[in-house]
């Protein structure tokens, strides 16, 4: 498994998130190293599974999630939300809901 070089600390994704960049791009991105193609080859509405996203890699994005976002993410996360688009609304309500000091506490 590719492990990622480059990251984003979670206030710094924290703070992108608040002033505009949808979770949807940090999902393309982080998704394209783990299955090996172009994020803007990721059809956002295709289930991430038809691309090979297996369970090794879901419990992995699960890990940057929390990481990333200062979440507490559950590892069914990825079968609850099976593509970008849904997984990037589910981010985007839950990081609306929760409060910036909360997230940059973890």
């Amino acid at each position: 498994m590719t492990v990622p070089t480059s990251r984003h600390t979670a206030t710094t994704a924290a703070a992108a998130t608040t002033v505009g960049v949808p979770p949807h791009e940090w999902l393309s991105a982080r998704l394209s190293l783990y299955l090996r193609r172009a994020p803007e080859t990721i059809d956002p509405t295709v289930p991430l599974a038809e691309y090979g996203m297996d369970s090794v890699a879901a419990l992995s994005l699960c890990g940057d999630l929390e990481d990333e976002f200062g979440l507490e993410v559950e590892p069914t996360l990825l079968w609850d939300h099976p593509t970008v688009e849904s997984l990037g609304r589910h981010l985007s309500a839950v990081l609306a809901a929760t409060e910036p000091s909360a997230r940059d506490q973890r």
